[in-house]
């Protein structure tokens, strides 16, 4: 396991990554760490990729910062409920990459079967309902998405990714981004040619 020290690091360098990447512009996304019996999140207002080691607080899963005079992000009921529900889940980012907003403030997942690689991380990425940001409803229709996956697309707001390293949480987060540019870049040359059922399966069952 990771001590403080470390996974603050960890944090104030992938949210630096998602800030050069345009994954996090200005004041958007949060970042956490599962840690002792509560996390490790972004405060309030401040920004993934301009992230100092002091804007990190400590959190109970009730949502109680521990450190006095720190606020925790907005969302942190969000991470809070993904984590309960998911013991393997170690590291969350939350991001408002262009792309991957771009599908989410459409109305549109990301489940057809496209790019093989995609198919092998992640069977597909939906769309979560949208919902007020910050509000218990918002955490209720995101969250119950994880019982499958690893990444999920909330309807006019961003993305949400989650992992037991902050490494592959990222990673996916990349491969997202990429994979969103890639669909939306197919329409250009009149429509993706998709997978059929079996190949898709072919694919997913490959991470057996």
């Amino acid at each position: 396991m990771y001590c403080r020290e470390d996974l603050i690091s960890k944090i104030v360098e992938y949210g630096r990554r998602c800030g050069e990447k345009n994954y996090s512009p200005g004041y958007s996304g949060n970042i956490s760490a599962r840690f002792e019996d509560g996390m490790l999140i972004t405060v309030s207002g401040s920004a993934n990729g301009y992230l100092k080691e002091d804007e990190i607080v400590y959190t109970n899963f009730s949502g109680q910062s521990l450190e006095e005079g720190k606020k925790p992000s907005s969302e942190k009921f969000l991470h809070i409920e993904i984590y309960k529900k998911r013991q393997d889940i170690n590291f969350i980012i939350h991001v408002h990459s262009p792309y991957l907003s771009s599908f989410a403030s459409a109305g549109k997942d990301l489940m057809e079967p496209v790019m093989a690689e995609n198919v092998f991380y992640f069977g597909g990425i939906p769309l979560a309902e949208y919902a007020l940001p910050s509000s218990m409803e918002l955490v209720y229709n995101t969250a119950k998405y994880f019982d499958e996956y690893d990444a999920v697309l909330m309807a006019n707001h961003g993305f949400i990714t989650a992992s037991s390293t902050i490494e592959d949480a990222y990673m996916k987060l990349e491969l997202a981004e990429t994979y969103a540019q890639v669909v939306l870049n197919t329409q250009l040359l009149g429509g993706a040619k998709v997978l059929s059922k079996k190949q898709a399966k072919e694919i997913f069952d490959l991470r057996v």
